[in-house]
């Protein structure tokens, strides 16, 4: 049986290392690319959150029971941004 495969083996046999090479070339590039959008997302949802201005505000408490009495249900989420009740603390710690 091993008989019948080696001639198509033979005959296929050059073109192996060329075609495991480009494979193993885009599994590479494949990685870095998931890699580099991963950073990429990740440092565009950082500047997202350090827009929310709830930690200068002065109204808001620290609590984790109630953060904002102003606003309780978008304290400390990205709807805040832009708060129109924000006052900015201007305690000196």
């Amino acid at each position: 049986m091993f008989q019948l495969l080696y001639p198509l083996i033979r005959a296929v046999q050059p073109f192996l290392v060329p075609v495991c090479c480009v494979c193993a070339w885009v599994l590479v590039l494949m990685l870095a690319s998931n890699l580099w959008s991963a950073v990429a997302a990740s440092v565009a949802r950082s500047k997202r959150m350090h827009q929310i201005p709830c930690a200068n505000c002065a109204f808001f408490t620290g609590d984790y029971r109630l953060k904002c009495p102003v606003r309780p249900t978008i304290a400390l989420t990205e709807e805040a941004i832009g708060c129109s009740d924000h006052r900015h603390n201007n305690k000196i710690a």
